[in-house]
């Protein structure tokens, strides 16, 4: 039972650090972020519930809008976007959408020729003639 606290203030004292560590620099208050860490470091227990209350970034005091919701998009100061949007409002994913498809599309075209070719030369080889007179090569 007594080693309950101090299992609670290595616990604290590490997701303290590790929340400092993957914060960004901008978005930390107070001190820079160098500071906080070693602020943490070298007072454990008092540097860490400092961190909480006055250098710990602050988010949006709303709920965090789903990765899948459409919205406006701002930017934070560290210049990532504060917002989601749907893949269907991003015009980013519409265009590489729509390259994917005209490539699709492309491929299955090349496909075809290539099987018409093939069939044509096919019947060349058999010594068929061509079913269609436009379709003779002149040489």
């Amino acid at each position: 039972m007594r080693y309950i606290p101090v299992v609670f203030g290595v616990v604290l004292f590490i997701y303290g650090l590790i929340d400092c560590l993957r914060s960004e620099p901008a978005d930390v208050r107070s001190i820079p972020k160098p500071a906080w860490i070693i602020v943490i470091v070298l007072m454990p227990v008092i540097g860490v519930l400092l961190w909480f209350f006055l250098g710990r970034p602050r988010y949006s005091t709303s709920a965090p809008a789903a990765p899948w919701t459409s919205g406006p998009r701002g930017q934070s100061p560290s210049g990532r976007p504060t917002q989601f949007t749907a893949p269907d409002d991003d015009p980013a994913f519409l265009r590489n959408l729509e390259v994917n498809r005209a490539q699709k599309a492309e491929a299955e075209r090349l496909r075809k020729l290539k099987a018409e070719l093939d069939a044509r030369e096919a019947r060349l080889r058999d010594g068929q003639p061509n079913p269609h007179p436009n379709d003779e090569t002149k040489h």
